[in-house]
């Protein structure tokens, strides 16, 4: 159905506004040559941006989505990114117009127009050095989408007296909801949801070696966790920082209308 057509019938009191608005956020893509439909809706439909996943895809074609998504909505953001593919998009969008974590390959690229800020408030928590590529990913999805956050890192199990010292910090920030990447045996999630009261996202990190290498055994540590915590796939830090900003948005939501 046609946008026009919808309002039409909204002004001609054929439908009401709330049929209307399900009707519309519903719809909503943009063609781009034979390559992708550049799903523009999707934050209005389901509270997560389109991103953009630059793996398989070719530096033209991220330069042309990203051009799209940039043009109907004023920001995109781009994930796993290597070097050549960085090099395109600043020759295209300029060194001023790009946002970008060189740890994680993340990068957002803007036309000037600001990300939103909903006042959630998510924590960024990595065991390992290692594990900050996958957590900067997290960290960068959440506050594109709006959260003010916090990285917390290098703060492991096998030097636990490291995380008691961030205790203050973080509970100074107070999260909405918490990320924990965790690499090896995965043990970091269950520990930090035994200390916190919000919501804790398990972020199994493909790293260790040997039995239970490429984030096997941290996944099914944390699958088996004996504290309450959400678990994401294996290095899927965009699931998390989504996730994780979707709870604090909603959160920060209800705190603004009882204000």
């Amino acid at each position: 159905m046609e946008l026009k057509k919808i309002l039409r019938q909204v002004k001609d009191n054929e439908t009401d506004l709330e049929v209307a608005e399900s009707q519309i956020r519903s719809m909503g893509y943009v063609q781009i040559s034979d390559i992708a439909k550049l799903d523009t809706f999707r934050k209005c439909r389901t509270g997560v941006m389109e991103a953009i996943l630059a793996e398989g895809k070719e530096a033209d074609d991220i330069v042309e989505i990203a051009k799209a998504q940039v043009n109907a909505t004023g920001r995109a953001l781009i994930t796993r990114l290597d070097e050549d593919k960085v090099t395109a998009l600043k020759r295209s969008f300029g060194n001023d117009n790009i946002e970008l974590s060189k740890r994680s390959g993340t990068a957002v690229v803007h036309n000037g127009t600001p990300a939103p800020r909903t006042g959630g408030r998510v924590v960024i928590i990595s065991a390992g050095t290692a594990d900050i590529t996958v957590a900067e990913e997290a960290k960068m999805v959440a506050s594109e989408m709006g959260c003010e956050t916090l990285s917390i890192y290098d703060v492991g199990v096998a030097g636990f007296h490291r995380l008691i010292l961030e205790m203050e910090d973080i509970e100074d920030h107070k999260p909405d909801s918490i990320v924990v990447a965790a690499g090896r045996e995965g043990t970091l999630p269950t520990v930090v949801s035994s200390l916190v009261d919000v919501p804790v996202i398990g972020l199994p990190v493909s790293t260790g070696y040997g039995a239970g290498a490429k984030g096997e055994a941290a996944l099914l540590s944390m699958l088996q966790s004996c504290s309450v915590i959400s678990v994401v796939n294996i290095d899927a830090g965009f699931v998390a920082g989504a996730f994780a900003a979707r709870i604090a948005n909603k959160v920060a939501e209800a705190r603004n209308s009882n204000n």
